[in-house]
C-alpha cells in the first residue's frame, strides 16, 4: 500500500499507546477484566447484533469500552466486517462521510477497509468521500485496537456521521442488519462536565431511553454521538430487538477528577 491510499494514527500516543506491546497488552487487559466480570445469564446466551462504545482516552474509557468488544466478542469468527459509526469532533460536516483509504493504521498494524461496501454507500444523496473528516477523527480510530484483536480478519467500513438524521443513518445500518457477518459499533460518550452526581443521574436517564429505543430523549447534551446512536436504536426498535445497558461509568470511576466529568456507556443490541 502507498502512502496515499493508508490513513496513519491520529491519535497514537495521546489517547492510547503508541507502542505496539504496550498497546496490546493494555486492551488484552481491558477485555480480560470484562469477561471475568461478565456472569449474567443474559450475556452468556444472547450474541450482539450491534454495540454502543465510549471513544474517549483509555485511562478514562478503555475499561468500559472493554466491556462492549468483550461482549461484541461473541460474533464470533463469522465477522466479516464491522460497520463503524461515530461523531465528527473536528469537521463540519453534512451528512455522513466514508474514507477514502484502502487501510487505516494503527501500532498494530494495518486494518483493511471494505471499499466497495464505501463505494455502494456513496450512492445515497447523504453520503461521501472525505479524507479530511477521517483525518484527525478520534471517536472511530479508538476503536481499532480492539477489532484487530478480536476481529482480525474482518474488513472496516467506517463514518463519520455529521449533520444527519436518524432516518439516514438508519437506513445505513439496515442495509446490513442481520447479514450473518456484519457487527455495527456505534462509538459514543454520554454527557460531559458536569459534576461525578448530576453526571450519573444524566446518564442514567440517557441509559433507560437507550434501552426503550426512545430517541426523543437523547440529543447532543444526551450523547456526543446521538445521531449515529438513535440512527441504530431507530433500526433496533423497528425489528423489535432488546437494548442491554452493559455498563454505565464516568471518568470519576476511573482516572480524572469528580467536579467536570464526561460519562461513558456500553451497550448491546441483541
Amino acid at each position: 500500500m502507498t502512502a496515499t491510499n493508508l490513513r496513519p494514527p491520529a491519535v497514537a500516543g495521546l489517547f492510547y499507546p503508541e507502542q505496539r506491546e504496550k498497546l496490546q497488552a493494555q486492551v488484552e487487559g481491558f477485555l480480560a477484566a470484562a469477561r471475568a466480570e461478565d456472569q449474567s445469564a443474559a450475556a452468556q446466551d444472547n450474541v450482539p447484533l450491534a454495540i454502543v462504545t465510549p471513544h474517549a482516552g483509555y485511562i478514562y474509557s478503555g475499561a468500559i469500552a472493554g466491556v462492549a468488544w468483550a461482549h461484541a466478542s461473541r460474533c464470533g469468527a463469522h465477522i466479516k466486517r464491522v460497520l463503524l459509526l461515530g461523531p465528527s469532533h473536528r469537521v463540519a460536516l453534512r451528512g455522513l462521510a466514508t474514507s477514502p483509504a484502502s487501510h487505516w493504521q494503527t501500532p498494530l498494524g494495518p486494518v483493511p477497509l471494505d471499499q466497495s461496501g464505501a463505494k455502494q454507500l456513496q450512492a445515497l444523496p447523504f453520503v461521501q468521500a472525505n479524507a479530511a473528516a477521517h483525518a484527525q477523527e478520534h471517536s472511530l480510530e479508538v476503536q481499532l485496537p480492539f477489532i484487530q484483536l478480536l476481529f482480525p480478519e474482518a474488513e472496516l467500513l467506517p463514518l463519520v456521521v455529521g449533520e444527519a438524521s436518524p432516518a439516514q443513518v438508519a437506513e445505513i445500518i439496515q442495509h446490513y442488519w442481520q447479514d450473518g457477518e456484519t457487527l455495527v459499533a456505534i462509538s459514543s460518550d454520554l454527557s460531559h462536565y458536569h459534576d461525578y452526581r448530576t453526571a450519573q443521574r444524566l446518564d442514567r436517564s440517557t441509559s433507560d431511553a437507550i434501552e426503550h429505543c426512545d430517541i426523543s430523549a437523547i440529543g447532543p447534551e444526551q450523547a456526543c454521538g446521538c445521531r449515529s446512536l438513535c440512527g441504530l436504536l431507530e433500526v433496533a426498535a423497528s425489528h423489535h430487538c432488546r437494548v442491554a445497558t452493559l455498563d454505565l461509568r464516568n471518568s470519576g470511576d476511573t482516572a480524572g477528577d469528580k467536579q467536570r466529568v464526561v460519562g461513558y456507556g456500553a451497550y448491546a443490541v441483541h
